[in-house]
């Protein structure tokens, strides 16, 4: 066989292995149309020239672009920069490029321009990464898409007839109010994040709905409003301490505002976890060096990305026809409660372990 010189093009690859050009297209494209024996002649061929196919060719030949769009907001928070790392990972594993739009700011509404930015560069699909804040998705239901391309929403409440992929911050906050009523804890404060945020609705949701199961009432003095940050999580718990004496556990939505439970606490001499229990949310890798180790709730973004691409390939394989999808799924993955010692009453040293409350 004779090795031609500069780069190997299909046409050296079909008349290399005695094969048409289509038949390699079909060996590239994995179709199950060709004989075993000329599929593994052709692959070995393809391995010898180290022939590459061109993803402009590909893209011609199964009109698709491979690429994905890729909407986001946020990057300076956990989540969203955490979920996008993951798109763009689980993304080129599947042989599928993105596109990347960052909004200046979650409530962006100028929705049409971004769209058609990226349906300029014909895109395949887009995931629309943006958390759910205030109003800015009220033009999912008021705004008629008519774009082509399937749209998979992350972290946004379940709607009909839209692909959403979310994490069950509710499921989570319930698992974290649950683990603190076993340990016997009955003043339990909660500190959220910003209201105008779903996911902090959610978990400050399931905060009232186990203190109400446990009968217990939830009154305003027991709940301060955080934004996220470490800072707001300090002047949170001062509130609490003042306003709420009796409080005995805090339940607090994100981990970098727990890390500021734990310091006022120290600073005041409460002991953890024999005088206040803390959970915290999301467990950032320093949680587990916190003094003492923070109990937090699991969130995987990775799986949240992982699942998000699988389900936007599964849309774009099933067939998108004039706007309408075959299935929309909703698909809410269900996090985990790390125990550590904030939340232990026992004297006894327990190792960290985890404990899947689904």
């Amino acid at each position: 066989m004779n090795i031609r010189p500069g780069r190997p093009t299909i046409k050296h690859v079909a008349s290399a292995a005695g094969v048409s050009t289509q038949t390699v297209s079909r060996v590239i494209n994995e179709r199950p149309d060709v004989a075993p024996e000329t599929r593994i002649r052709v692959q070995k061929v393809i391995e010898k020239l180290g022939f590459q196919p061109s993803a402009l060719a590909r893209s011609l030949i199964s009109q698709r672009s491979y690429t994905l769009g890729v909407v986001t907001a946020g990057l300076k928070y956990m989540g969203p920069s955490q979920t996008l790392s993951g798109i763009a990972a689980v993304a080129e594993e599947a042989g599928y490029s993105l596109l990347l739009k960052e909004l200046p700011s979650f409530d962006t509404n100028d929705t049409l321009s971004i769209f058609h930015a990226l349906l300029s560069h014909r895109v395949d699909g887009i995931i629309w990464a943006v958390p759910q804040i205030g109003e800015n998705r009220n033009w999912v239901n008021k705004q008629p898409l008519d774009l082509g391309v399937p749209i998979v929403y992350l972290t946004m409440e379940p709607q009909a007839k839209i692909p959403v992929v979310s994490i069950d911050n509710y499921l989570g906050g319930k698992m974290a109010m649950t683990h603190l009523l076993e340990q016997g804890y009955r003043h339990i404060g909660h500190i959220s994040g910003p209201l105008d945020w779903w996911e902090s609705r959610q978990r400050m949701m399931a905060w009232k709905d186990a203190l109400k199961e446990a009968e217990i009432k939830a009154q305003d003095n027991q709940m301060a409003e955080g934004n996220w940050s470490s800072s707001s999580g300090a002047q949170a718990v001062e509130k609490l301490f003042e306003q709420y004496p009796e409080m005995d556990a805090i339940f607090v939505a994100n981990d970098q505002m727990a890390l500021s439970v734990l310091r006022a606490a120290y600073q005041k001499g409460i002991k953890i976890p024999e005088e206040l229990g803390i959970v915290g949310f999301d467990n950032l890798a320093e949680s587990a060096y916190f003094s003492p180790a923070l109990t937090t709730i699991q969130l995987d973004h990775y799986k949240v990305a992982k699942v998000a691409v699988e389900e936007m390939i599964r849309i774009i394989e099933a067939g998108w026809h004039d706007g309408e999808l075959i299935e929309a799924n909703t698909l809410m993955l269900a996090p985990t409660l790390v125990v550590r010692q904030s939340s232990l009453r026992s004297k006894k040293a327990i190792e960290e372990k985890e404990v899947n409350l689904e």
